[in-house]
């Protein structure tokens, strides 16, 4: 279990000391060399590898939620891809390729679970995939971070970011950590850069920092059916059809699970709300902001019939069993129950282009250009995670010269 420090408890390491020292004390525990925002996958192995490569440097991992990884990196199917889907040579191919190898080394050495199940049924065979709890890897992730000498913070959303105030006279804070991040309550967190990879709100994110809200995230949910126990014999490995090349999600599969369960779908649909993992969940400020975003609109009328579809088979699961049967076809409605669903952030262009590739940005002015944000960072991120944050690092690198 990964220990780590809430907004309230981190506030509270400073109110213990004397008065007289609060100052001093809250500037050598709340400075750092890097800043990491964002505790799912990728903001977990970024942080892991920028802090083995500088040892000496300081870095802090501020988180929203109570806990990490609770988000796309545990509501997500839990396979390790072999990238067999993906444009050979292209970045996202050498990334999964590379990835999926070193998370299998990684799963070894740390002795944690996973089962090299397989992909493929008279078809295609891909004997390199597996499935493993993704979430359980970040929380690894996590673990090597902190040990290494890092600082998780939780409940610490970021609400805004800042170059500090002058500083009074003979006080170098302000110009060894000029950037301050500061949460809803007050909270400030200063630091020399800023690495965001803030998932389903990484544009916002960039926004605060006065960069682009350019690719905008929408949240499409995907729901899933999970097949009863006494049907689990019917699947015996990842069953995956050929991808449609228009859009960037997999369709219907099959796919067992750590936990001995089998996860049947999923749909894509636009949800509600960035992080609404149920149908009936709903925010007005996202809902807004998706409908009113000039990218989806034309994405919806490009795609009306498909995207109706996918609304009906979310609804009435008989037709997403109808789908799921030209896989086996043994399978009927009765052997299906409604399961979990996950909330994908899919970034997209104003043109309605769904952008399926990384996207790195670095803003101007004093703000925008200490910090680095991971944009979009697709499926399949949690196999690639190890490969994508040597490539974070070295962009990292490259931009602050550390």
């Amino acid at each position: 279990m990964i220990r780590t420090l809430n907004s309230a408890s981190f506030a509270a390491l400073f109110a213990t000391v004397p008065k007289s020292a609060t100052c001093r004390t809250a500037r050598i525990h709340s400075a750092y060399d890097v800043a990491v925002v964002g505790g799912g996958i990728v903001g977990l192995a970024s942080a892991r590898e920028l802090i083995l490569r500088h040892p000496t440097l300081s870095f802090i991992l501020l988180e929203k939620e109570k806990d990490l990884a609770i988000h796309q990196s545990g509501h997500n199917s839990g396979v390790i891809h072999s990238g067999i889907y993906y444009t050979p040579g292209s970045l996202k191919a050498r990334l999964c390729g590379k990835g999926a190898a070193m998370a299998y080394e990684y799963l070894d050495k740390k002795g944690l679970p996973y089962k090299r199940c397989g992909k493929g049924l008279m078809a295609l065979d891909s004997p390199y995939t597996g499935i493993v709890d993704w979430r359980l890897v970040s929380l690894a992730y996590g673990k090597d971070f902190q040990e290494a000498g890092g600082t998780v913070v939780t409940e610490y959303e970021a609400s805004d970011m800042a170059m500090v105030k002058e500083s009074p006279a003979g006080n170098t804070d302000g110009m060894k950590y000029p950037i301050a991040i500061r949460d809803s309550k007050g909270t400030e967190v200063r630091c020399r850069y800023v690495l965001t990879c803030g998932g389903l709100y990484s544009d916002r994110l960039a926004q605060i920092s006065g960069c682009s809200p350019d690719p905008r995230i929408v949240p499409f949910r995907g729901d899933y059916l999970v097949l009863k126990p006494e049907k689990h014999y019917l699947v015996r490995g990842n069953i995956y059809p050929v991808p449609d090349p228009r859009f960037p999600f997999l369709g219907v599969h099959f796919t067992p699970r750590m936990d001995g369960s089998v996860w049947l779908g999923p749909n894509a649909v636009l949800a509600f709300k960035r992080e609404g993992y149920k149908l009936y969940d709903f925010d007005a400020r996202d809902f807004g902001d998706a409908l009113s975003f000039r990218g989806l609109q034309k994405l919806v009328m490009n795609n009306l019939v498909y995207g109706v579809g996918e609304m009906y088979r979310g609804v009435f699961i008989g037709a997403q069993v109808k789908i799921l049967k030209k896989f086996i076809p043994e399978l009927s409605l009765s052997d299906v129950l409604r399961g979990p669903a996950g909330v994908r952030a899919q970034a997209l262009d104003r043109d309605g282009n769904l952008v399926d590739d990384f996207v790195f940005d670095v803003g101007v002015g004093d703000v925008g250009s200490r910090v680095l944000h991971v944009r979009n960072a697709p499926s399949p991120a949690a196999t690639s995670s190890l490969a994508i944050a040597e490539m974070v690092a070295d962009e990292v690198e490259r931009r602050f010269r550390l």
